[in-house]
């Protein structure tokens, strides 16, 4: 009897080892499932998924677990979702309740019929020099993107070389087309099931990546349709090393888009014995930091002399 309290000590004391090593167990699980055990594993990985319009899964490959936690925390305070004023508010419930109401797919269709034949008429001669301006409108928006890297830049651009044609010589009237169209958007519609404006404000994390899917999924087979098959693309896509050093490696992904082949360059870091996208994990991070400055702080003004807002983060990212 007197060894009593001491038995129930060391009952303790293993039921706590249990707990930790499942806990441990679990974690490195947790650890296992993010990022890839090779920079190729690491991008191959995520193109699987943004294939399969995964994209909880995608960000939580991408990310390291306590990166992937961070992201889920920030998200509601990062992607809050709402509308500018009430006319956008009713204009967008008008337009869901459209799509999803019994029969949309006939009524649009019956709706679109007319104008797609009058479009025709008017513009199909003017259509390859409009897109030809709007290839002209998005390539110096993306000359003059602050947030996005010189080979990102290029990237976008390759993309637009090879798109442009494409969308230059499709039959974007074509009736079939756009009847088969209509009945994917309604299909999509339904499945995102958004009836008010104020649900995207209330979206948390699993709920928008859900949403982003069907979305994704939606307009993957639109552009299908008028023989644009991004799951080919991302089936051809190659990933060879060019350098791999002191935790850091410079990737080379090479795809081939409508028939055009492409390809891109990425870096990737290792943390804790597994590979991530340099540039997603700064975006995470960076606006997290963004986040958690002190309102007063982030409200402050750039000084007269300085020509880029983000001036004012430098002390902080001094820190890091």
């Amino acid at each position: 009897m007197r060894h009593r309290p001491l038995r129930h000590l060391l009952l303790g004391l293993l039921a706590l080892a249990a707990l930790s090593a499942c806990h441990d167990k679990d974690q490195q699980k947790e650890a296992e499932l993010s990022g890839g055990a090779t920079p190729e594993e690491a991008i191959q990985d995520e193109v699987k998924l943004i294939r399969a319009g995964d994209f909880a899964g995608f960000w939580k490959h991408a990310l390291p677990p306590a990166d992937y936690a961070t992201l889920r925390t920030d998200w509601p305070r990062e992607h809050p979702g709402q509308l500018p004023g009430a006319e956008d508010r009713a204009q967008f419930e008008a337009k869901m309740k459209e799509f999803t109401e019994p029969g949309a797919e006939d009524k649009l269709y019956a709706e679109a019929r007319p104008k797609l034949a009058q479009m025709q008429q008017q513009y199909s001669d003017q259509l390859p020099f409009m897109i030809g301006v709007m290839q002209g409108i998005a390539r110096s928006a993306i000359d003059q993107r602050k947030d996005m890297t010189q080979t990102q830049k290029k990237q976008a651009n390759d993309v637009l070389d090879v798109v442009v044609p494409w969308a230059q010589q499709q039959a974007w009237f074509d009736q079939a087309k756009a009847r088969q169209s209509i009945a994917t958007l309604v299909a999509t519609a339904r499945k995102l099931d958004i009836k008010s404006a104020d649900q995207l404000q209330a979206m948390d994390f699993d709920t928008a990546m859900r949403k982003y899917s069907a979305g994704y999924l939606g307009i993957k087979d639109v552009l299908a349709t008028y023989g644009l098959s991004l799951d080919q693309a991302l089936d051809s896509v190659k990933v060879t090393t060019l350098e791999n050093a002191y935790g850091y490696a410079r990737v080379k992904i090479d795809y081939v888009l409508l028939g055009k082949p492409l390809s891109t360059e990425s870096t990737l870091m290792q943390q804790d014995g597994r590979w991530y996208s340099e540039d997603l994990l700064k975006n995470v991070r960076d606006a997290h930091q963004r986040l958690s400055m002190p309102a007063v702080v982030a409200s402050v003004p750039a000084p007269a002399s300085s020509t880029h807002p983000a001036s004012i983060q430098t002390p902080a990212s001094d820190k890091r």
